[in-house]
């Protein structure tokens, strides 16, 4: 076996302390991100989400992007006891080749867990919400995606601003706190049609 096929996979720790965050030697989703917060919508789309719930009751949760695993467990366990065989299962997994996502089944049925074009401009779109994604590809993005989540553009209306919170962004207390304090606070600085950021309602 060459170096080049061992596949590495370490954990980092999210501001959401049920999620952490799974980070591979090598690409599984580039530049895009899919979110599976139930085993019914993982097995539409993807089946290594899939086989993450199957495999372990615990797990709430899963999101993929770029070279990580973001997964959320339910709250009556300590990471300490389920990271090993979790880390192991996943690099077993990617090391056999197993399929990731299949993103024609993402686009027909789960396109709104998905980042695919979320973020994109749009020609349809007005110069206001251009701003709003430039803005998130710029700023918002980098962060987050660090902290194993991302925050995509849902909707601008009546100058309220509607993102959806992905992988360790959704139900965590302190990415309310970024939304209204940090978000919010740079829209409404850089761009004056902004009065609001919310989450969009889970």
């Amino acid at each position: 076996m060459s170096t080049q096929a061992i596949v590495s996979i370490y954990t980092e720790a999210t501001p959401n302390p049920d999620t952490m965050k799974f980070v591979l030697n090598r690409m599984l989703f580039p530049q895009k991100s899919a979110d599976f917060p139930t085993l019914e919508e993982a097995r539409m789309a993807s089946p290594l989400a899939a086989t993450i719930f199957e495999n372990f009751d615990f797990v709430n949760g899963v999101f993929i992007m770029n070279n990580f695993v973001t997964v959320t467990k339910k709250t009556d366990l300590e990471w300490f006891e389920i990271i090993p065989d979790l880390r192991e299962f996943i690099r077993n997994y990617i090391s056999n080749g197993g399929e990731i996502i299949d993103e024609q089944l993402l686009h027909e049925n789960l396109s709104e867990n998905s980042s695919i074009g979320a973020n994109a401009i749009g020609e349809n779109d007005s110069e206001v919400v251009i701003k709003i994604k430039e803005l998130l590809a710029k700023y918002v993005q980098p962060a987050v995606e660090m902290d194993g989540g991302t925050i995509v553009f849902r909707d601008f209306q009546d100058g309220i601003v509607t993102l959806g919170m992905q992988g360790s962004c959704s139900g965590c207390p302190s990415s309310t706190v970024t939304l209204k304090s940090g978000i919010e606070g740079l829209m409404k600085r850089m761009i004056p049609e902004v009065q609001s950021v919310e989450a969009e309602a889970l």
